[in-house]
């Protein structure tokens, strides 16, 4: 059964390891995103401001509460809160892309998402004997380990869901006010002191 290390390893490119683990059950933010943050925020003028959502318990607009649960556990333990800043759960990740299904014209991506955590379910199950929301933090990173296999040749339907779910969860990171501020340390749009000025040739 495949470790912490392989589903490191199965979403890993050539990302610098700049974060020690952030503990047992939880991954290396970059080593498991496997791409460079400034590939995703094009604009970070127009990022979204989703914090707030994770400060304050509301309503799910698209998934059950269940659902939506599911969707925070799996989202953090892709990006997990390190030493450096606040995962995917601070940053309410969750939340954004739930909106973003709920504002949907297509039927296509909610049922996706619908279809695709309940195969998640499934694989627990046969993994582990119990769903996912009973499994303990490291069972679920063995679920997800499986599903992140052939993260860039993905076949099964489980593994095209985990593509669909970390290519969500990187978007909605990196463009949330904790992954450009906290996580990239982005200081625009910040009232400076004094200007530095430059040198004439």
């Amino acid at each position: 059964m495949p470790n912490d290390s392989d589903l490191h390893e199965a979403a890993h490119t050539d990302a610098p390891k700049e974060h020690a683990d952030a503990g047992k059950g939880e991954l290396t933010r970059r080593e498991l995103i496997g791409i460079a943050a400034g590939a995703i925020v094009a604009s970070p003028l127009a990022r979204l401001e989703i914090t707030a959502a994770a400060n304050q318990e509301q309503a799910p607009h698209f998934f059950s509460r269940e659902e939506l649960e599911m969707v925070e556990i799996l989202t953090d333990r892709i990006i997990p809160t390190d030493d450096h800043s606040p995962g995917a759960r601070a940053a309410g990740v969750a939340a954004y892309i739930d909106g973003r299904l709920a504002e949907s014209w297509e039927e296509q991506p909610r049922k996706v998402w619908r279809d695709g955590l309940k195969r998640v379910d499934a694989l627990c199950q046969k993994m582990h004997g119990q769903p996912f929301l009973k499994a303990t933090p490291e069972q679920q990173v063995a679920v997800l380990s499986r599903m992140a296999q052939n993260e860039f040749h993905p076949k099964s339907e489980e593994e095209k869901f985990f593509a669909e779910l970390k290519r969500r969860t990187v978007t909605a990171y990196y463009t949330s006010e904790i992954g450009i501020h906290k996580e990239m340390e982005y200081k625009g749009n910040t009232l400076l002191k004094e200007f530095a000025g430059y040198e004439g040739s």
